[in-house]
Parts: structure tokens; sequence; C-alpha cells
């Protein structure tokens, strides 16, 4: 008798199977670490403009606008996905009771599906004590999913 070498159908369709099933849990779980990654862009933009406004709000009793902290306000293409960037509350004394929010707003193409369009805020009343994501005054104004937002900004 001769001996065989190689595999048979069945052992490659399972081996095809198994590749199959991995791929159906990587995919999803890839998409939103990509999304994540993302996300984090806007919460570098808008915590760096954390300083000057709490800054502000500690000399003058009054944020100041994103123009006077060296950024554009509302202007387009700001990051590689956030399009805009836009203060709700700035230049206004005192602070108002709805306080002062940095609001980042995703371009509508060439970012994750799932956050197109979508903003991400942080906020304060004091200029000590910020919220972020879907925390407090930031609340209102941020429309993304709790797993794309770092840890500090999930309730």
């Amino acid at each position: 008798m001769k001996n065989q070498q190689g595999f048979t159908l069945i052992e490659l369709m399972i081996v095809v199977a198994i590749i199959g099933i991995l791929a159906a849990v990587a995919i999803p779980s890839y998409n939103d670490y990509t999304a994540r990654a993302q996300v984090t862009e806007a919460v570098n933009l808008t915590g760096g403009i954390k300083t000057c406004i709490a800054e502000g709000i500690s000399d003058k009793s009054k944020a100041p606008t994103l123009v006077q902290c060296g950024q554009t306000d509302g202007a387009t293409g700001i990051g590689k996905y956030v399009d805009s960037l836009a203060c709700s509350g700035c230049d206004t004394s005192p602070v108002p009771d709805t306080g002062v929010r940095i609001i980042a707003t995703f371009k509508t193409s060439e970012v994750s599906k799932q956050i197109t369009g979508g903003t991400f805020a942080i906020a304060t009343l004091d200029g000590n004590n910020w919220d972020c994501g879907n925390l407090g005054l930031a609340s209102a104004d941020t429309d993304l999913d709790d797993k794309l937002l770092p840890g500090a900004c999930k309730p």
C-alpha cells in the first residue's frame, strides 16, 4: 500500500470554518478600535484648549473665544478626522449656567461610520472641573456611543 500525503477535504473545510469564525469576531472589534482611535483626535484637540479657557475664567470670569486661544472657531478641516471646533458660552461674562462647552464635530467622510458627523464635547462651569463625553454638562453636545469614548468620559 502507498502512504497518502496531504489533507482531506473535511480537514481543509474545518480550517476554513475556524478562520471564518475568527474573522467574524475580529472585524467588529477592529472597527471599534479604529473609531476609538479617531475619537482620540477630538479629545486631544478639545483638551488642548482647556488651559486657555480655564485661565480666562480664572482671570476675567469670562471664557476667551477659540480665536483668542489660537484656534479658528467653526473653521473646517481642523484635523484629520475632526471637521470643526466650536465654543458655546465663550466670550460671555459671567459664565452662563449652561457652562462653557468646546464641541468637536467629526467629518462626514473618511472617518469610521460609527462617528461620521458626530460630536464630542468637553464642558465646565468654573474652569477647574471638566465634564467630557456623556457626562454632566457635555452630555447634551456629545452623540457618540459610550464604547467609543475614553474611560474618563463614560457614565
